[in-house]
């Protein structure tokens, strides 16, 4: 699927997003995750890539002193924006970034985190070592997303990633200079494909930048 299709679909589901049981107990589970292999500190800043509609973030909230949320749907800015307002949080800052197109942000941050936003990106290489260039010397990635499968997630047309080999990605990360990755099953996707419940294993894997 193009990158300008993904972003329409993502678009049109914004304002639904958050009323699907699955992806908040998704986020639950990761944000859990989170909090049980970060080494947490008063005054820690966050990113957050392809937040959507904030739905980790959110749930990290009293955990970061500041958290930058960002995404490339205009769609799923809009509703976290609502969303922000509406809470009346003042430490969560929405920003559109395209992971594939875009410069990094020069801020560095505590913690960068992401759920089910790899397999979108195709260079993943480059991904990593961007993202190691944007941590503190403390810091630590944390990434979930979805074991290797075979196609059956998203579909015929899909150009992502099938999921990732964990020994693979953790190759990959180590190469671009992270420290003590390590992997954790946080969430069991459950989805029919052709007319059978398969299972969608989600990996939370976290390095160190020292």
């Amino acid at each position: 699927m193009p990158a300008i299709a993904q972003q329409t679909d993502f678009d049109a589901a914004a304002a639904t997003w958050d009323d699907d049981p699955v992806k908040v107990a998704r986020a639950q589970a990761v944000a859990a995750g989170i909090r049980r292999q970060v080494p947490w500190r008063a005054g820690m800043t966050g990113l957050e890539l392809g937040c959507g509609t904030g739905l980790l973030s959110f749930m990290l909230k009293h955990d970061l002193e500041q958290i930058t949320l960002a995404d490339s749907s205009s769609g799923m800015l809009a509703v976290l924006g609502e969303k922000i307002a509406a809470a009346g949080v003042a430490s969560m800052r929405p920003f559109k970034l395209d992971l594939e197109m875009d410069l990094l942000p020069d801020e560095r941050f505590d913690l960068v985190y992401s759920l089910m936003t790899f397999h979108h990106v195709q260079d993943t290489d480059r991904l990593l070592h961007g993202l190691f260039s944007l941590l503190k010397s403390s810091g630590h990635l944390c990434v979930a997303d979805l074991d290797r499968e075979d196609g059956s997630f998203h579909g015929p047309g899909f150009t992502g990633h099938n999921g990732f080999d964990r020994d693979d990605l953790a190759r990959r990360a180590i190469s671009a200079g992270f420290r003590e990755v390590a992997f954790e099953t946080v969430f069991d996707m459950r989805k029919s494909v052709n007319g059978a419940m398969r299972s969608y294993p989600v990996f939370l894997m976290v390095g160190s930048v020292s």
